[in-house]
């Protein structure tokens, strides 16, 4: 299955962007970065693909700094 995933460089804010997809009813689950992208503080945001439109939007709205980009993920 294809995941998404939304890269950050604070661990604060991949939390609180969690939260924020949680909150919207988007499946979203807190994940350690892939190590081989060597970004960030070592968590990701999980959501699945054909949500990727929503959570784009509420990651955009919410104005994260320290938001990477995403990423496609084969689990």
């Amino acid at each position: 299955m294809t995941y998404c995933i939304a890269v950050f460089k604070s661990r604060s804010q991949a939390i609180d962007c969690k939260g924020a997809l949680c909150g919207a009813g988007i499946a979203a689950q807190l994940i350690s970065t892939p190590f081989s992208l060597n970004i960030g503080c070592g968590l990701s945001v999980k959501f699945p693909t054909a949500a990727y439109m929503r959570a784009k939007s509420i990651i955009s709205r919410a104005g994260y700094t320290a938001f990477y980009g995403y990423m496609d993920l084969q689990n």
